[in-house]
């Protein structure tokens, strides 16, 4: 019976709960657990190039095949029990297409328009900090991928490259994505650099701003003692005070938080008199805070919970964007990340109003496992599932997915 068609359906379903697992991650994946019969420990499945890869997982294991294991745990892991990262995935099984037939599917366009520029697709480079933790040329590589493929790159604080490099190899400026720093005169030398480096549009996070319980990474940061010049200055360790990081140079830090645990509303209008380009708020997701964040000046809201990574809700963000969208309507653009993997998912954040949907964990796969060619081919994937998708419902343009191409039977929105 052990290799009855069922069995081996739960034996593939049992090991994908595993892969999910970012304990079983940390601890150095599925193969250090189990192993089939006859299994070679180089399991033919782990890709050796980007092109044999058929979706974004696939770069998954060949990642972690290559990032040490600090790094690796960091980027894979949630808060508490790792809760809302299952659910930010877990929530795409609750919504369904409803594809409508024979419209022509023969010219779609996948293109959208974000504050005045045009990109290639809705699917945009969430900011994650230190990619150079995951490939040599960190930011840099993903922003030639992302520029080959017309994407929008936004650039994290903590960022190990910077934001001057990083705009020269996109080829034009990135979204940058601000922690506050505890004292305005820091911000503002922070946002002015930011400014001359050509970026108008700056996303003010918000929802990680005293911390995180990150039980993961803190279990199996200590067995990485690898030296890594690269992304901790030669000594094995995190960086040590935030002035460390590429973009507090030449400001002093001394004393200073980022973020701001004491940041408030006050604070948002103060930014917003100081800041001319756009000002998106990251890390909203009750229709509460989309009301305050459109009556205090901000001109798009980023639904996102940091990819599991800040409170443990148990909610996810697609669950939260039609209660954002809601209140928001047609005032200011939504945008929404967390959890997202395949063309379907993207699809289905569209339908539910979002205008760009954000990618961070795939795109940091393909860097630690190839580099710029690994970063290319996620997008790439990405790119071409949600334009079958798109053609196969009938949709030939992004503004044509609306509510209408979704059902959520068990879900009430």
């Amino acid at each position: 019976m052990k290799n009855h068609p069922s069995t081996l359906l739960a034996r593939r379903e049992f090991l994908k709960f595993l892969a999910a697992s970012p304990y079983v991650a940390a601890a150095g994946g599925i193969g250090a657990f189990v192993r089939l019969p006859g299994a070679s420990a180089q399991t033919p499945e782990v890709i050796n190039d980007p092109a044999s890869a058929l979706n974004v997982l696939d770069f998954e294991e060949a990642a972690h095949r290559k990032v040490h294991p600090g790094h690796w745990a960091y980027m894979a892991s949630g808060v508490d029990d790792d809760a809302t990262l299952r659910a930010n995935r877990e929530i795409f099984k609750h919504v369904q297409l409803r594809p409508r037939r024979l419209h022509n599917a023969t010219l779609v366009d996948t293109r959208v328009e974000l504050f005045g520029t045009v990109y290639d697709s809705p699917i945009f480079l969430c900011p994650t900090g230190g990619e150079r933790g995951f490939y040599m040329d960190g930011e840099v590589s993903v922003a030639r991928a992302a520029r080959g493929r017309g994407t929008l790159q936004c650039l994290s604080t903590m960022t190990s490259t910077p934001i001057e490099d990083v705009n020269k190899a996109l080829g034009r400026p990135v979204w940058y994505q601000l922690y506050a720093p505890s004292k305005w005169e820091a911000c503002e030398q922070l946002l002015r650099r930011v400014q001359a480096a050509g970026s108008t549009v700056v996303l003010l996070t918000v929802d990680n701003i005293t911390g995180r319980n990150s039980e993961t990474y803190m279990r199996t940061r200590p067995k990485d003692l690898t030296q890594c010049a690269s992304c901790h200055h030669g000594s094995g360790q995190p960086p040590g005070p935030v002035g460390e990081r590429a973009m507090f140079k030449g400001i002093d830090m001394t004393g200073v938080r980022a973020p701001n645990p004491a940041m408030d509303w006050e604070f948002v209008d103060q930014l917003r008199k100081f800041w001319r380009g756009k000002l998106v708020i990251k890390g909203i997701d009750t229709h509460e805070d989309a009301r305050l964040a459109i009556e205090h000046g901000f001109d798009g809201i980023l639904v996102s919970n940091h990819g599991g990574r800040a409170t443990e809700t148990l909610r996810s963000t697609l669950e939260a964007l039609p209660e954002v969208v809601g209140e928001v309507g047609n005032r200011v653009p939504v945008f929404v990340d967390g959890g997202f993997r395949r063309g379907t998912d993207i699809f289905k954040a569209l339908a539910l109003g979002a205008k760009a949907v954000g990618v961070g964990r795939p795109f940091l796969w393909g860097l630690g496992a190839f580099g710029q060619a690994g970063v290319d081919r996620v997008i790439e994937i990405l790119q071409g599932e949600l334009k079958l998708v798109m053609g196969n419902c009938g949709t030939r343009t992004v503004a044509d997915i609306n509510r209408s191409y979704i059902a959520t039977p068990d879900w009430k929105i």
